[in-house]
């Protein structure tokens, strides 16, 4: 019998030195954060699976989470804080010590505080998000208001949404409602470990309607019926699936009577939505929606799983949003069983069936005398909700150069080509005064830091994580940090320390904050971290179906409101209190006849993050512009031949990709490519007037061959 190679084979063992390590996928949002197997021989990782007991993904790993070996290796990850010699964004450096690093950083924020004002100095989040309750904390210990995330252009939208309908986020009781609705939902290539959940729904007779433009995985797999709207118009289909629901008396009066405020107010202005009407608007045949309405009547339950991508980044994504609430609300199905649930805020923006301190840990160093942030003026429903900067408001309140501009920018896992128009951005950069970026990779915007910190994975690092039944566990580094990299948190602790922060759980650290968080649950970090993986914590009761509804939920009503009263008592922001429709761009066929949607999700990408990581790349190795079989054949363009998209901004060249998935007169692009940024010919002025999101997904542009 031949000799068994373990090493050739990577078998864990004592015979090949390879041994099985966990810890969690950070590659994506926290509300994924799959659990790994890590093989590890020699204090390096070889290889990674997914961990078949982890609540999250039972052992799949999606395209991207296969990547991480990969992603931790990079040739171009920072090894030593770093010092700009050259000039902004020329990207050259020196290696400087920690010391020097954090010395440097203290003094400049602590001087720029007095000399400008704390208002002056904005603290920015991209990814990874695991640090955010520090840092949010750090930027109110320092007196700022200008903290702010990726999430002015993601997830929040729908969060305001529902803040406005019922006062809490929900989620989706997809394992015991009737119909679920994809809304924007394509789950083989974004949330894969949705996938299992929704084919045991079909297993048990679980109905599935997606709506979503294009033909995906997931319309072909699992969808009972697919509906395909122009991109933007999501709104005013649900306006029409409404207008059904409501004519045909398909709606539960008496839950409305009880727990609904502005039904009348809301049907009044749905019924010129016929299906018709919605036809026109949408484009979604009149009879597919009256059948869509059918489906939610028949089934009794459904829930909605949305996305704040495909429905937010519009100019009236806040709004599609509520439109889709709607739906749930005068059928019943919020706060009931297989419908959409509340749930307690765990962490993170999770619901995982307990709570921690993480919201007070954040908030008790708001510093709400401080000038207000930015963006708060011209998006004072964002501002209302929020409290922090919009930072799609940023680029301007820089370039303005006044008394109020920002002028010293401390960033962490910041990515300026996520933003519209964002030469512009890149432009703000040379009028600030200093600015540190901490990231993994020397990217384009580390290149215009003065100060770049070399940040590390969730493989080198523990960290508190908590997922949905109950679940709990701080995993243990599986690899020593690359060279001198550091995490996040420990980064914040040591300027904390050095600018002497009046802040005693900020400077002992990341473990004594999360041990603040934690305190009230029957389980210490000490158990947490001796554990393999995620655990249940001790006493984690279901949460009682329609006990939120009884007490009251927390709207200004006490009620679920269609008419929201918090937009109503401020009719200076010029906002409608009802879920209205507006067309999501200013058409001009002539010039720009096309509709263009930037950053609709691939398989192999997460934003920027994957596209130099070589597994992932092969996938799909150049930028490529998505259109109709029908509009290429039109304009002569076979796959592969170069495409100039060009917007009211600028244009860019694009390999062609023709695709029977797309509907004629839009084309598809995704986002981050250095080398073509389609981000970078958007409207920066196109933003929510609610939200303040960019509306990526619905801009206009002309399509021709070159």
């Amino acid at each position: 019998m031949a000799e068994i190679d373990y090493n050739k084979g990577k078998i864990p063992g004592a015979e090949s030195g390879i041994e099985i390590r966990h810890s969690v996928c950070d590659i994506c949002t926290p509300g994924m954060h799959c659990g790994l197997d890590v093989y590890v021989k020699d204090g390096k990782v070889i290889k990674v699976e997914g961990t078949p007991d982890h609540p999250q993904n039972k052992g799949k790993l999606c395209t991207k989470g296969l990547g991480n070996r990969q992603y931790l290796y990079r040739e171009d990850r920072i090894l030593t804080p770093l010092r700009r010699v050259g000039e902004r964004g020329e990207g050259k450096f020196e290696p400087i010590s920690w010391d020097e690093a954090i010395d440097t950083i203290a003094e400049k924020l602590l001087s720029a505080r007095e000399e400008y004002g704390a208002h002056r100095v904005a603290f920015y989040s991209g990814y990874s998000k695991w640090y955010r309750f520090m840092f949010r904390r750090f930027a109110g210990d320092y007196g700022s208001q200008n903290y702010g995330t990726e999430s002015s252009s993601c997830f929040t939208s729908g969060l305001m949404a529902w803040q406005l309908t019922s006062g809490y986020a929900m989620r989706a009781d997809l394992g015991k409602t009737n119909l679920f609705i994809g809304w924007g939902a394509n789950s083989y290539f974004s949330r894969y470990p949705m996938i299992g959940s929704m084919e045991n729904g079909k297993k048990r007779g679980m109905k599935i309607l997606i709506i979503d433009p294009r033909i995906t995985p997931t319309t072909r797999r699992l969808a009972d019926l697919h509906l395909r709207p122009h991109l933007g118009t999501d709104g005013a289909l649900a306006l029409a699936i409404a207008h059904v629901l409501i004519e045909n008396d398909w709606i539960d009066r008496a839950y409305i009577d009880r727990y609904v405020h502005g039904f009348e107010e809301y049907a009044a202005y749905v019924r010129e939505f016929t299906p018709e009407k919605g036809e026109e608007l949408t484009g979604v045949p009149a009879e597919q929606i009256r059948q869509a309405a059918a489906m939610i009547h028949e089934a009794g339950s459904f829930c909605i799983n949305e996305s704040s991508a495909p429905i937010g980044h519009h100019l009236n994504g806040l709004q599609n949003y509520r439109a889709m609430m709607a739906l749930l609300v005068i059928t019943g199905n919020v706060d009931r069983t297989g419908g959409q649930l509340p749930g307690p805020h765990t962490y993170m923006e999770r619901y995982c069936g307990f709570e921690t301190r993480e919201e007070h840990f954040m908030e008790e160093r708001y510093p709400h005398d401080a000038p207000k942030a930015v963006g708060a003026e011209r998006f004072p429903l964002w501002y209302d909700l929020r409290h922090d900067m919009q930072a799609n408001d940023l680029t301007d309140n820089i370039l303005r150069q006044d008394e109020n501009s920002v002028k010293v920018l401390f960033a962490l896992g910041m990515n300026y080509r996520m933003f519209p128009q964002d030469g512009r951005l890149a432009e703000a950069f040379g009028k600030l005064d200093f600015f540190v970026d901490v990231d993994l990779f020397l990217t384009d915007t580390a290149k215009y830091a003065d100060i770049v910190l070399p940040a590390c994975t969730s493989m080198e690092r523990g960290e508190f994580k908590c997922y949905p039944g109950g679940y709990a566990w701080y995993t243990n580094p599986v690899v020593e940090p690359l060279g001198e990299s550091k995490s996040d948190c420990e980064i914040l602790t040591l300027l904390a320390r050095r600018m002497k922060m009046d802040d005693e759980l900020l400077c002992a650290g990341y473990e004594a904050c999360i041990k603040y968080i934690i305190q009230d649950l029957p389980i210490t970090v000490e158990e947490l971290r001796a554990a393999e993986g995620p655990i249940k914590v001790p006493g984690v009761t279901p949460y009682e179906v329609g006990s939120i509804l009884e007490r009251g939920v927390n709207t200004p009503t006490g009620k679920l409101e269609l008419y929201s009263e918090r937009i109503a008592a401020h009719p200076e922001w010029g906002l409608d209190a009802l879920p209205t429709y507006r067309p999501p761009y200013n058409p001009d066929p002539e010039q720009y006849p096309f509709l263009l949607c930037a950053g609709t999700r691939i398989p192999n990408a997460l934003h920027s993050r994957l596209h130099d990581v070589p597994w992932e790349r092969s996938l799909l190795p150049d930028p490529v512009v998505e259109m109709s079989m029908e509009d290429a054949e039109r304009l002569g363009i076979e796959l592969g031949d170069p495409v100039e998209i060009t917007t009211s901004v600028g244009s860019l060249t694009f390999q062609a990709l023709p695709t029977a998935t797309v509907q004629p007169g839009e084309v598809y692009i995704y986002h981050g490519y250095r080398e073509l940024d389609i981000n970078s010919i958007l409207d920066g002025a196109a933003l929510d007037p609610y939200s303040g999101f960019p509306a990526y997904r619905s801009a206009c542009c002309n399509v021709r061959r070159k």
